[in-house]
C-alpha cells in the first residue's frame, strides 16, 4: 500500500465502491448470487478510504523468528504487569508483524513455552472478557487468517478521522470483479482469476496490490503458485469485521 499518492486508476468505468456493488460484481462475474459468509452488515454506501499508513507501520523488532518467551522473569522486569501466556499472547496482538498478518494459534504457542495452539481460542476469549468488562474500545478478532487487534465499531469514525482526510475509493470495474472474485473465493493464484473471470487478470491483480487491497502470499522456499488474498486494508475500506461480515445470499452459488 502507498503510504503517499497511490497510483493513478484506471480511466474507465470509475466508480466508487459499495459492499453491495462489490457482492453485485462477484455475482455477474460469477453467474449467481455470492457464496454466503455469514451475515450481512447494514448497508453503509460508498466506501471510504483513509490515507492510512502502509499495513506494515506496526512492525515486529528485529528479522527472524524471536525465541520463546519464558514466564521466568525478574520481579523488578515484571513489576507493572505479571507474564503469563495471556499477556505474553496480548502483547504479540498489538505488536503485529512488518505486513500486519494476523497472528495464527500456531505461530502464538511457537511464541510462549508450554502453551499448545489449541490454549489459544481460550486465552483470546479471556482476553475479549476483560477488554469488555474493562470498556476498552477495542477487542480481539479472528478470521480465516488468525487474530489481530480491532477497534469495536464505534470508534471506526474516529479511526478514520486519526488517519486524516476521507476520500472515496475509486476502481475501474475490472478491478472491481477481480476484487470481488479474490474477496469471495480467496486465496486465489492469478491463472485460477483468470479463469473465474474468463480472461487474463495479472495485471489488475498488481494494481490491487500497489493499492494495498491485495496481498501476495507464497510459503518460503515453495514452487507453487503465488496466491491472492484480501488485506486488513480491504476490511477497513469497507467497515468489515472478518470476511465474514460480506454479504451473503440465501441461496447459495455452487462451487
Amino acid at each position: 500500500m502507498a503510504s503517499g499518492r497511490e497510483p493513478a486508476p484506471d480511466s474507465s468505468a470509475q466508480q466508487a465502491i459499495s459492499l453491495e456493488e462489490l457482492a453485485q460484481a462477484f455475482a455477474q462475474v460469477m453467474g449467481g448470487p455470492p457464496q454466503p459468509r455469514g451475515d450481512v452488515p447494514p448497508a453503509a454506501g460508498a466506501a471510504a478510504e483513509a490515507e492510512a499508513p502502509p499495513e506494515g507501520d506496526i512492525a515486529a523488532a528485529e528479522a527472524g523468528p524471536p525465541p520463546p518467551v519464558s514466564a521466568a522473569m525478574s520481579a523488578a522486569e515484571s513489576e507493572a504487569c505479571a507474564v503469563t501466556p495471556r499477556s505474553i499472547l496480548e502483547a504479540m496482538l498489538f505488536v503485529g508483524d512488518r505486513q500486519n498478518r494476523p497472528l495464527s494459534a500456531a505461530q502464538a504457542a511457537e511464541m510462549m513455552r508450554g502453551v499448545e495452539p489449541g490454549e489459544i481460542p481460550a486465552l483470546v476469549d479471556e482476553l475479549n472478557r476483560r477488554y469488555a468488562a474493562a470498556g476498552c474500545p477495542y477487542h480481539v478478532i479472528h478470521d480465516d487468517a488468525g487474530y489481530r487487534m480491532s477497534l469495536r465499531k464505534p470508534f471506526f469514525a474516529l479511526r478514520d478521522r486519526f488517519y486524516g482526510r476521507i476520500r472515496e475509493a475509486r476502481l475501474s470495474q475490472p478491478a472491481v470483479d477481480v476484487l470481488a472474485i479474490v474477496a469471495y473465493r480467496q486465496p486465489l493464484t492469478a491463472e485460477q482469476v483468470g479463469t473465474l473471470r474468463g480472461k487474463p487478470s495479472g495485471h489488475v491483480l498488481a494494481q490491487l496490490v500497489r493499492r494495498g487491497l491485495l496481498r501476495i502470499e507464497r510459503a518460503a522456499g515453495s514452487r507453487r503458485a503465488a496466491q491472492y488474498s484480501t488485506t486488513t486494508r480491504f476490511l477497513r475500506l469497507f467497515g468489515l469485521q472478518t470476511l465474514a461480515d460480506l454479504p451473503q445470499s440465501e441461496d447459495p452459488l455452487g462451487s
